[in-house]
């Protein structure tokens, strides 16, 4: 169980064997004692925002992160028989420049794999990482992001703190863009290595394709998924540092309709500093 220090920014909720729950600025937090129980409560509150949500409008527009972060949520997310999937229209948040078509790697394809082609969406749209002009793709893709405006995101927090693939020295909160192209820092490279994705560091992407902060943050609900180990200084960082690019995921604290879903391993510095 976590007792978190209390601040002029931090409101106790909610504690029980299962879940502690609490604020952090505007940012909803939930910790869960496993990592699969906390993707099973965020695929149910996904679900039932979409419920809502379709009752009220005829279609939907959701962007996906695709990290292993994800899986149990996306797991649990496919199997709800209750989401009407035909009425869903869905973008992915970022993509490596240059990797090969099929590349396992590729984000379009984690999540064609695990998300987009088990269930029927009403369309699915792909960054094109191949893309001959890069700016233009990031154009082609801003252009759909107005069309299609963004009701839900769910994503992730990379260990530098990263949301999307905005990187702290490229994260911007007051980008006027709403795609573009970005050089990856190390530390979000040394990531995908870490986490068994590329088996070294030069084969890593040095460049991507990514929606910006603020493209992001013009969804309604934002539900964040942050499980494991690894994560335990971005999730620390992201509810105490000063809210800046120098932590990008710090923005969630501002944003009204986020919420943070972490295990007792992505958690474990919270109560220790």
């Amino acid at each position: 169980m976590f007792h978190t220090q209390s601040s002029k920014e931090m409101s106790y909720t909610e504690i029980n064997t299962d879940v502690t729950t609490f604020t952090k600025g505007m940012l909803e937090v939930k910790i869960f004692t496993t990592r699969e129980a906390m993707g099973k409560e965020a695929a149910r509150n996904v679900s039932e925002t979409i419920q809502k949500l379709l009752r009220e409008k005829d279609e939907i527009n959701m962007i996906f992160a695709a990290a292993p972060s994800q899986s149990d949520f996306m797991k649990e997310l496919i199997a709800d028989d209750r989401i009407q999937w035909d009425r869903i229209n869905a973008f992915h948040m970022d993509e490596y420049i240059g990797l090969e078509k099929e590349a396992p790697q590729g984000f379009g394809n984690f999540l064609r794999n695990r998300l987009f082609d088990p269930v029927p969406f009403k369309s699915v749209h792909y960054i094109n990482g191949l893309a001959e002009d890069p700016v233009a793709e990031c154009d082609r893709y801003a252009e759909l992001l107005c069309r299609y405006p963004v009701d839900i995101v769910c994503l992730g927090i990379g260990e530098n703190g990263h949301i999307a693939f905005n990187d702290p020295p490229v994260a911007d909160f007051n980008d006027p863009k709403r795609v573009k192209v970005v050089e990856l820092e190390t530390a979000c490279r040394q990531q995908q290595v870490n986490e068994k994705l590329f088996d070294r560091l030069d084969l890593v992407p040095t460049h991507a394709v990514t929606v910006t902060i603020p493209a992001l943050l013009k969804a309604a609900h934002m539900f964040c998924m942050v499980p494991a180990k690894n994560k335990a200084e971005a999730v620390y960082h992201t509810l105490n540092d000063e809210i800046g690019e120098k932590c990008p995921a710090t923005i969630l604290r501002t944003k009204k309709g986020a919420i943070l879903y972490i295990d007792e391993d992505s958690a474990s510095l919270l109560n220790q500093r």
